[in-house]
């Protein structure tokens, strides 16, 4: 499964942001079920950002998020996050 987050963040914090969500994602890279993770900011509206994880399956993306060293870095940042659904079954690849 694919978890993908948008997040709306002002210019004037997005270094901050995207230094946090690199602690985010080295945290997630350890995690039991973790595959890839990325973040990426959006070419032509560059306050809109994405962070895109893979993982084994939908359980291990949710004890990954419940795990306290994670939420302590990643709840502050979620404030910037677009309210939209964001777990997606893959259902073909390339």
């Amino acid at each position: 499964m694919i978890a993908v987050t948008r997040y709306r963040v002002p210019q004037q914090r997005d270094e901050d942001f995207a230094a946090g969500m690199r602690a985010v994602l080295d945290l997630l890279a350890g995690s039991p079920g973790h595959l890839t993770g990325r973040l990426a900011r959006n070419m032509d509206e560059p306050d809109l950002w994405t962070l895109v994880t893979e993982w084994e399956g939908a359980g291990y993306y949710r004890r990954a998020l419940g795990a306290t060293d994670v939420r302590v870095r990643f709840l502050p940042l979620a404030a910037f996050a677009v309210d939209e659904p964001g777990a997606y079954e893959v259902v073909a690849f390339s």
